[in-house]
């Protein structure tokens, strides 16, 4: 795109005479430290990259819409889910999990698929992955996982003998192992692929009566993934494949869509239902509560400038909308906290004045100075709260909604241990293809593994979930089922 004629500057708007040669004393030097526009270009230049995201960190962008085709008045109160018809602007990023900022699109990972909407009542971000499920479902055993996951301290490489302890000694794993180690684990393009909340939240209606809510974004385009051959080939040839693909397609016009449905449990029933509904390592069953229809998402746009706006964007699980509420979910509790605090220390405290992160709702706080403060400041309005000078006031027609907690206050961990039951049901939903495909990547993951512990404890878990599962994964290690399981 062209800048016409207008003049080269420096960060504070003087004119550059000179934008090719440094200012030196003769033609041979030294430089002159005067030279203050060089100094500018060199210091601005290390300071050019923000530390990366520690999760997500390679991913990929764009803008579009969500409009609603199914009023949901009657579960929340949330604007941007009511009145057919109704669209609010959003902005997508997917990511890998795994991976630095240069790493290859085509990895076997979850994927990421965060949402932010920009509503009238202020942004609403759901944070969440191309998977219903996840590793974990207690946030204090978050970063041992994501250790696992990246490179060893000492050899500087990926280690699968930590991958598969960590997973072997957290049962609760299966399931979402046995989704990524399945063709869904490596989706053939970003456009191919479901998103999920993965999370339960709240949804509160105008008479503060709650239910309990999932999240699934379905793809238009259908779900479709790409051998490991492909993948692995890509990776070499193309390791930006992913994000490229959906730049070309919206560049094109071919604009990506997703239509998005909710499962809606009555309140009550959290006290009852088999699963712990708060477990995110666990699904609800359709049958039980049928997915609803409310609107669809489409991308139409691509960022003008990645840095400003794919890798500026934050994101927090905590960043909501009256009528959408927190559950008791312990991992979404604590990514409340660890993802706004991630992005006050990655991109600075006031990160939400950046373009991509600024509501187009008005801001009212008490909240000052810091880093890279970038509007009024408050200007000489009142800094504190209560106040006499007609500050901004809480509105009690906002505040959540109560509900009953109880127990003693300790370190408790979920009532419900069935970790077995809902891999062995996704093992035995998927066809015989898929299984031997399943079988050949577990396998193939497992080999590496140095100590014949690891892999006997992880064989364990296969077979309490499918006998035919741990049997096969066993075969292929040329290893017997311990006969405390059989």
């Amino acid at each position: 795109m062209s800048n016409g004629n207008k003049h080269l500057t420096t960060g504070n708007g003087a004119p550059v005479g000179d934008n090719q040669n440094s200012m030196t004393a003769g033609s041979r030097g030294p430089t002159l430290i005067q030279d203050v526009h060089l100094l500018e270009k060199l210091a601005h230049f290390n300071r050019e990259r923000v530390p990366e995201r520690v999760v997500h960190a390679k991913g990929a962008g764009a803008h579009g819409y969500f409009e609603v085709s199914n009023d949901m008045s009657q579960y929340t109160k949330a604007k941007l889910f009511n009145g057919v018809g109704k669209r609010t602007p959003m902005f997508i990023r997917f990511s890998t999990v795994a991976g630095e900022l240069g790493s290859a699109d085509t990895v076997r990972d979850p994927r990421g698929f965060a949402v932010k909407f920009y509503t009238e009542e202020g942004n609403y971000d759901l944070v969440g992955n191309n998977t219903p499920i996840f590793f974990i479902r207690d946030a204090i055993k978050f970063p041992d996982f994501i250790h696992t996951q990246k490179r060893d301290p000492k050899t500087h490489l990926k280690n699968p003998t930590a991958v598969w302890d960590f997973w072997s000694l957290s049962p609760e794993s299966l399931h979402q192992v046995t989704y990524l180690m399945g063709d869904r684990g490596l989706p053939a393009t970003l456009r191919h692929m479901n998103g999920y909340g993965s999370h339960t939240f709240k949804w509160v209606n105008e008479d503060g009566e709650a239910v309990w809510v999932k999240y699934h974004f379905m793809a238009e385009q259908g779900v479709k993934n790409m051998s490991p051959d492909v993948a692995g080939k890509l990776a070499g040839d193309n390791p930006d494949y992913h994000t490229e693909d959906l730049f070309n397609a919206i560049e094109n016009g071919d604009f990506p869509a997703w239509k998005l449905h909710v499962q809606i449990m009555p309140f009550e029933d959290a006290n009852t239902y088999r699963f712990d509904p708060f477990d995110v390592t666990k699904v609800w069953s359709h049958k039980d509560y049928p997915l609803i229809e409310v609107g669809r998402m489409v991308l139409d746009r691509n960022p003008e400038n990645y840095f400003a706006e794919v890798e500026q964007a934050t994101f927090s699980p905590g960043t909501m909308v009256p009528g959408v509420e927190a559950s008791p979910d312990k991992m979404l509790q604590g990514r409340i906290f660890a993802y706004a605090d991630a992005h006050r220390y990655r991109v600075g405290t006031n990160h939400n004045l950046l373009p991509i992160n600024r509501p187009k709702a008005e801001v009212n706080n008490y909240q000052r100075d810091g880093s890279m403060r970038s509007d009024q400041n408050g200007g000489g309005s009142a800094y504190y709260e209560p106040n006499s000078f007609g500050g901004p006031k809480e509105a009690p027609e906002y505040k959540q909604t109560a509900f009953q907690v109880t127990g003693v206050a300790e370190q408790a961990a979920y009532d419900q241990d069935d970790h077995y039951t809902q891999a062995g049901d996704l093992y035995r939903l998927m066809t015989e293809e898929e299984r031997s495909r399943l079988v050949a990547t577990i396998v193939g993951a497992m080999k590496p593994v140095e100590r014949e512990d690891i892999k006997l404890r992880q064989i364990q878990h296969f077979y309490k979930a499918d006998p035919e599962y741990g049997e096969r994964i066993a075969k292929g290690l040329n290893l017997a089922i311990p006969q405390e399981v059989k």
